[in-house]
């Protein structure tokens, strides 16, 4: 199934960076008579939007906490405010990617693409094609949000612009300190209690820990029916993105940077050390194989197993990923973070993303009858009102602002409290998707009750206690780039070709299915052929090309502190997120 699915794969690369070269007789051609007409909106800030009834064909990943878009309560509200009704187009989370391309390269695409994390080569091939929209003119005359964002935090238009200047997307910005050590793992505690174990340190401790859950039954139900480790194919929960950091490091993307030079992690005898820890594991039915199928959802499933707990650990960047917060069974509470493991050879380290955004957010396309206002709906969402509205719920029901007497985190006067809890599938807010603003000052000004810590207070101790002192230094991890016109059809087919491999292979390795000791050098030899080289190359081109014109986007590491990012994600007061 691995093998016929990188096939596949391959395959819509080779679609997609063909149709991506097409002339100007394309779906996507730029040309003066093909460029959507602008209809009429209202000035920068001021609602409706637009007088008369406006409609947006919007296709957006799916959230595994949002029921219903087209119910959703706030869109329903934002629809109300903005006099823009949306027609929904929901794409499954495994299959987002794979449709992303397909409509991009077939032509059949809607006028806004959002929560899809487009990436950066993407967004140039089709920005300079012009079937994404620049959007920078819409920010000097409409973004009256998206400008206070930039004038508060000087980074962030210079990553999010592209080498010919243009900006063809905006993020979603969320400056959080336990996001910014993304890749953790979390262990069932009363397991450790019952058995007598200490939270392990080493992948040894972990090996013993995980072997004891499997064979001494902490649940206490007489069965063998204990998992004493999985994940899944959905971001942070994958396998080896917590594991392999006490090996080499690692994070989503594979990359290394070491001395001003990228390199990757996918090809070094250490990376190969730690899949052997991995097949050790599988081997010995101490990792779950679903690791390699399921998707958050069913990971969720496992966490939250009626009855009797049988999921011993996982990693993921919270535990609400695989449990439910605040939900009946409490378990979320009862998982505690691992810290980074201490390998073999003495390696001990924690993946970071310093960085604060999510690129690629919201896109508009030239199939947009009316770009204006598409992109002061999307502006519109950057308000801090609107933020906590999309991310949490209805003023005064799920949050409201705060007395004048509460304290936030950073005990300074607090500017909001929640009311409700997050992390359970409903249908009010948007729970993350979408275009949203939350600042270093708005996440430390939530007010807090010392009789009743949230998760919020939770991960920000776990994530400063036990990750915090490992974090790779920011000079050692690579930034969010932008590749030029030329390099961006082939970083494209080269990412989709290579990152697909590697994560097959990983799975193969882990369970048998290839030899470590008899395919490791067809490994090697395949992503050779790949032009793996090409690719590490293409990326060297880019880190060393950054623009000091960007707006701070491309200083060399280090300079970021100037600007106060530096400081942002290492600060003892920064405040957690989801």
């Amino acid at each position: 199934m691995i093998n016929k699915w990188i096939k596949v794969n391959a395959y819509l690369v080779t679609v997609f960076v063909l149709l991506s070269g097409c002339t100007s007789s394309s779906p996507g051609d730029s040309s003066q008579e093909n460029q959507p007409a602008e209809g009429q909106v209202s000035d920068a800030g001021v609602f409706p939007i637009t007088e008369k009834p406006a409609t947006l064909k919007v296709m957006v990943k799916a959230n595994p906490l949002v029921e219903d878009f087209a119910a959703n309560r706030f869109s329903k509200w934002l629809e109300e405010k903005t006099n823009i009704k949306v027609e929904w187009e929901v794409v499954p989370e495994k299959s987002a990617q794979d449709k992303l391309n397909l409509v991009l390269a077939s032509g059949d695409y809607p006028d806004v693409i959002m929560g899809f994390g487009v990436s950066p080569a993407q967004q140039l091939i089709y920005g300079s094609q012009g079937v994404f929209l620049p959007l920078n003119k819409y920010i000097d005359q409409y973004g009256a949000e998206t400008k206070k964002m930039f004038q508060e935090n000087d980074y962030i238009k210079g990553l999010i612009s592209a080498p010919d200047g243009n900006i063809y997307s905006l993020p979603q910005v969320n400056q959080c300190y336990h996001c910014s050590v993304p890749n953790k793992m979390w262990i069932y505690k009363p397991w450790l209690d019952k058995l007598g174990l200490k939270l392990p340190t080493t992948t040894d401790e972990l090996y013993e820990v995980l072997k004891a859950f499997k064979e001494k039954d902490p649940n206490g139900n007489g069965k063998a029916d204990e998992i004493p480790l999985a994940g899944s194919i959905i971001g942070g929960s994958q396998i080896d993105l917590f594991l392999m950091n006490a090996f080499i490091y690692n994070n989503s993307n594979h990359l290394l940077l070491q001395n001003g030079k990228i390199d990757v992690a996918f090809n070094k005898p250490e990376w190969k050390e730690g899949l052997q820890y991995l097949h050790k594991l599988y081997t010995n039915k101490l990792l779950d194989p679903q690791t390699f199928s399921q998707d958050d959802k069913q990971l969720k499933q496992l966490g939250e197993n009626p009855d009797v707990p049988i999921l011993g650990a996982a990693p993921a960047q919270n535990m609400g990923v695989f449990t439910q917060f605040f939900g009946s069974s409490g378990r979320w509470l009862e998982y505690v973070a691992v810290p980074p493991l201490k390998g073999p050879k003495g390696v001990q380290l924690a993946s970071s993303d310093p960085w604060g955004i999510s690129g690629g957010t919201f896109v508009i396309t030239n199939k947009a009858k009316n770009p204006a206002a598409a992109f002061r709906w999307a502006d519109a969402m950057y308000n801090r009102e609107m933020t906590l509205n999309s991310v949490f719920g209805r003023m005064d029901q799920e949050w409201r602002w705060a007395e004048k007497t509460e304290l936030g985190i950073d005990n300074k006067p607090a500017i909001w409290k929640r009311l409700a809890s997050f992390g359970q599938v409903q249908n009010i807010h948007w729970a993350q998707t979408g275009p949203s603003y939350r600042s270093n000052t708005l996440r430390l000004g939530e007010a807090m009750d010392p009789e009743k810590p949230n998760q919020e207070i939770l991960l920000y101790n776990e994530t400063k206690s036990k990750y915090e002192p490992y974090r790779q230094k920011q000079e050692q991890v690579v930034p969010p780039l932008f590749f030029n016109s030329d390099q961006s059809a082939e970083i494209a087919d080269l990412q989709k070709i290579i990152g697909d491999y590697v994560m097959e292979m990983i799975a193969r390795f882990v369970t048998g299915d290839a030899d470590l000791t008899k395919d490791w050098d067809a490994y090697l030899k395949t992503l050779d052929g790949m032009n793996v080289k090409r690719y590490i190359q293409l990326y060297q081109e880019a880190y060393d090309s950054r623009s000091v014109k960007n707006s701070g986007a491309h200083r060399k590491p280090g300079a970021y502190k100037a600007s106060g990012l530096l400081n942002l994600h290492t600060s003892t007061k920064f405040a957690p997120a989801q």
